[in-house]
């Protein structure tokens, strides 16, 4: 245990004593972090959507600067997974578990409750599709790039530490290894931990609603959900002991696998000219209003406003919470690629195929509801319920049992990816940025993910999960804006070094 840092420690203290909190005072806990969440959705929305878009451009413009062509390595380093397994990876613990949970329920979510349109209408279909490709598209990739550029940039290029306080040394030098050092990390593995937990309860939840659906007699509740957890938490575990290159490389290929299959199953078993139709459709009016949803906080309609605070400043700051993880996931697997190839893999196929996803998913939920026999949204107990979306859009379709079944597996195996890569993630920022850390580390950090979800699920279920995203990705939204200064000063050192090498040569 000597590769330990103390990161761990004051790490560790604080998610125990916030699992604490939630399990001896649960209403308590509900009440603070709901005072907090209302306070930096009212008061910092514009924050946050602002740091998002200039994140994404700053991404697009390391991929056409002069600095596209510089390796995530040494000059002579390979990648070392395949461009399948690469995407593959980076998905499952980029979307995973939410891009199941939300397939349906959001896009028929903005279909009867749309910001800007009457619900019900065309309209309201074409804002549905929109704001959810905006939601799951650039964006949130664009966060991820950052981190993950910066990251690997100064772990394979300059041998520096895998951790998130590594990247400051242009700007902090030696005092990252400090206080102000230990901070950073500390901040990046608290929001970690309660970003994954958000997913591993959406997880849980989704899990049971789609056993209810097969079986009336297992009820869902907090109780069966806390089974799941501790269920699937040993799976985790077993992939954990396996390690990346076995384990979540063989998940996350698996999950792709049977992503695509559901997918093509709801193509071709629903109104298929319809779903294509829509996502040409769709696809283009993301492009036409990306710039103006990008800013819009519609200061004069206060119900619009409450509207965007809800869903997209709160996708804001999920993805930002679950950036420290991701972007370090990412890292991790993309050694040896230019800025310019990263950029582009992590923008533009994960955008297209979440894309497609949506406009299939959600496509076939709005369809059954305009022009079919309706009755999603009922289920969905009008938005309470949506969870039961997925499900409820399968009873419209033939097979309907076997395509819950899988729908249940690819959660559960969404489910263990995004565990087993925070656990892994989680171990290296509170090991000095080891590459592989110790077992026990990794071990006594999924227990801890595993806990948080449960009692965030105790506290208070689905809005418990979102606030806590919301309230652990402020901090770390400075520390995002401070990345992009120190990896644009780390790339111009580098600049500056390669043009000295050539002029001696």
């Amino acid at each position: 245990m000597k590769k330990i840092s103390p990161v761990f420690y004051i790490s560790i203290t604080l998610s125990i004593l916030f699992i604490l909190w939630g399990a001896f005072a649960p209403e308590n806990l509900e009440k603070v972090s709901s005072t907090l969440q209302n306070f930096l959705q009212v008061k910092f929305g514009w924050f946050y959507l602002i740091t998002a878009s200039a994140l994404l451009l700053f991404a697009i413009f390391l991929a056409f600067s002069k600095y596209g062509n510089v390796k995530l390595g040494k000059d002579d380093d390979e990648p070392e997974y395949s461009t399948f397994s690469w995407f593959s990876m980076l998905f499952s613990a980029g979307m995973g578990i939410g891009l199941v949970f939300w397939s349906i329920a959001e896009p028929i979510s903005h279909f009867n409750i749309p910001p800007f349109s009457e619900g019900n209408s065309p309209e309201a279909a074409e804002t549905a599709l929109r704001y959810s490709f905006f939601h799951w598209g650039l964006h949130p990739w664009g966060i991820y790039a950052v981190i993950a550029l910066a990251l690997a940039f100064f772990k394979f290029r300059k041998d520096a530490p895998g951790t998130i306080s590594a990247i400051f040394y242009p700007l902090l030098g030696d005092h990252i290894n400090g206080p102000i050092g230990r901070t950073i990390d500390t901040i990046a593995v608290f929001a970690t931990v309660f970003g994954v937990a958000t997913s591993l309860g959406l997880g849980a939840i989704q899990i049971n609603g789609g056993l209810h659906f097969l079986n009336e007699n297992i009820s869902n509740g907090f109780l069966t959900q806390l089974i799941i957890i501790i269920a699937v938490t040993i799976l985790f575990m077993i992939s954990v002991i396996s390690g990346i290159g076995r384990g979540i490389k063989w998940l996350s290929n698996i999950n792709i696998i049977l992503a695509i299959l559901l997918m093509v199953f709801f193509l071709f078993m629903g109104p298929t000219t319809f779903l294509l139709n829509l996502f040409t459709t769709s696809l283009g009016n993301y492009i036409e209003y990306l710039p103006r949803m990008s800013f819009r906080l519609s200061p004069f309609n206060n119900e619009n406003g409450d509207w965007i605070q809800g869903w997209t400043i709160f996708y804001w700051a999920w993805w930002i919470a679950w950036s420290p993880f991701v972007g370090t996931f990412i890292a991790r697997v993309s050694k040896g690629r230019t800025i310019r190839e990263f950029v582009f893999g992590v923008l533009a196929v994960p955008t297209l195929f979440g894309a497609l996803w949506f406009s299939i998913f959600g496509g076939t939920g709005i369809h059954i509801e305009m022009f079919g026999e309706g009755g999603i949204w009922e289920a969905m107990n009008f938005g309470e319920n949506t969870e039961i979306a997925l499900f409820a859009t399968l009873e419209h379709l033939p097979l309907s049992t076997i395509a819950t079944i899988i729908s249940i597996v690819l959660i559960g195996s969404f489910f263990i990816t995004s565990a087993d890569s925070a656990t892994f993630v989680i171990g290296m920022q509170t090991t000095n940025g080891m590459l592989n850390p110790p077992l026990r580390v990794k071990i006594i950090w999924g227990l801890v993910q595993a806990a948080a979800a449960a009692v965030l699920l105790w506290s208070g279920g689905l809005a418990a999960l979102q606030t806590a995203s919301i309230v652990s990705a402020f901090p770390f939204t400075f520390i995002l804006i401070l990345i992009m200064i120190s990896l644009h000063k780390g790339l111009k050192n580098e600049e500056i070094k390669t043009t000295r090498k050539k002029k001696v040569f």
